[in-house]
């Protein structure tokens, strides 16, 4: 029985093609609407997690001055030494490294070309602290970074504007000419693209040492970059580290720091948050759409069961029970939501892979999303196909056999 009525409403809905289409549309576009919103989302979201890891891995940033993320110190805050990243790493449990770092722009030159960039002195610990990987050469050896010699390593960018053009050349082991001295490069990093705060491959780097001498004439630096080990629990060492830093710039106990600490792990949570919950808001926003749909089928069904009054009281007439018509009508209203949904998730996966390309943002297929979309848009043929179905099976068999 549950088959034979199933047909019926396939055939009812085969019939009026051109109506069954445009009673889906809304489903159609309902579902497509919330499953692209919430794909596009989470791509957002896992794009903003990679750029802030790509800062470094569990990093501290501690600068000078009371600003946050992004400021820097005012004038008379004092800045940091390579001692106080010796006595960090030396006296703070759950370190794994502390790299010192100085920051500066200059004009460096090669082939005949030149390139403002930026130029970052620090240790070998800066690659670390920074998830910074080589594409090839090395990274600089104990006697350079004692000595101060004229070495650096360079990130894509600027190898593709320094040598990118020269035949042969693909940068390692050339020199490169950094404000008033030349350096050998011995390092080609690994490209990590786009951040939050531009090209990240637009970078050159020396020893500390080489930057203080040759560059800045200063042994003070702008950052100290601190590496967690995994697992550990930022809180308290964050604490131990305030407290440390506190005696060693000598503050009193009622006196404000005059630096700040900056955990990029919290940035990413609190980013990746705020994008979730606007992918939430968007999503909601894109099923208001889905009840206008299911609004639609409510109102095609009615029209349907005024135009098959006849049909209806022929077979109830004949002995069809109002369950058999009830089923039947609501069976038709499931199918076109469901069919709705069905289209909804095919046009949803191409529109976010499209789009997600467009953006820049990784596509991530969601199932979860997809499956819950098709079963609510099946849930909305349910909710909305039951009124129109229930008033055909309640007709009187002999006024629906006498409506013209």
């Amino acid at each position: 029985m549950l088959f034979s009525v199933f047909m019926l409403a396939i055939r009812s809905v085969q019939r009026n093609m051109l109506r069954s289409f445009l009673t889906t549309l809304g489903i159609v576009i309902g579902v497509s609407a919330v499953i692209t919103m919430v794909t596009l989302g989470n791509g957002a979201t896992a794009a903003i997690t990679a750029q802030i890891s790509s800062l470094g891995t569990n990093l501290l940033m501690v600068r000078p001055g009371q600003r946050g993320f992004g400021g820097g110190g005012g004038g008379g805050v004092p800045q940091f030494t390579e001692a106080d990243a010796v006595a960090i790493a030396a006296q703070i449990g759950g370190v794994a490294a502390v790299a010192p770092q100085g920051t500066t722009n200059v004009t460096v030159v090669a082939n005949g070309r030149n390139w403002a960039t930026g130029v970052t002195g620090s240790n070998n610990a800066w690659f670390e602290t920074s998830n910074w990987k080589l594409a090839s050469g090395r990274i600089f050896d104990e006697d350079e970074q004692r000595a101060g010699a004229a070495v650096c390593a360079i990130g894509e960018t600027v190898r593709r504007e320094m040598y990118g053009g020269t035949v042969g050349q693909t940068g390692l082991g050339e020199q490169l000419r950094v404000k008033n001295f030349s350096c050998e490069v011995v390092g080609i990093l690994a490209s990590k693209g786009q951040g939050g705060m531009g090209d990240q491959d637009d970078v050159v780097v020396v020893p500390l040492h080489t930057l203080q001498r040759r560059v800045t004439g200063s042994t003070k630096v702008g950052t100290l970059l601190v590496s967690m080990e995994q697992g550990s629990n930022s809180v308290p060492l964050k604490a131990s580290l305030r407290q440390l830093l506190r005696e060693r710039r000598k503050l009193a106990e009622g006196d404000d720091d005059n630096f700040n600490i900056f955990d990029t792990q919290q940035l990413a949570e609190t980013l990746s948050s705020t994008t979730k919950v606007l992918t939430t808001l968007l999503g909601a926003v894109a099923a208001v759409s889905l009840l206008v749909g299911g609004i639609g089928i409510m109102n095609i069904m009615l029209v349907s069961v005024t135009e098959r009054t006849r049909e209806i009281g022929l077979r109830l007439a004949v002995g069809a029970l109002e369950g058999e018509v009830l089923l039947q009508f609501l069976i038709e209203a499931v199918v076109l939501s469901a069919l709705g949904g069905l289209v909804g998730i095919i046009i949803a996966t191409g529109a976010s892979y499209v789009l997600a390309g467009v953006m820049g943002v990784p596509y991530l297929f969601n199932p979860g999303i997809n499956a819950l979309s098709f079963l609510f848009s099946a849930g909305i043929g349910v909710v909305f196909g039951y009124f129109p179905a229930r008033r055909a099976a309640q007709m009187d068999p002999i006024e629906a056999l006498r409506h013209e």
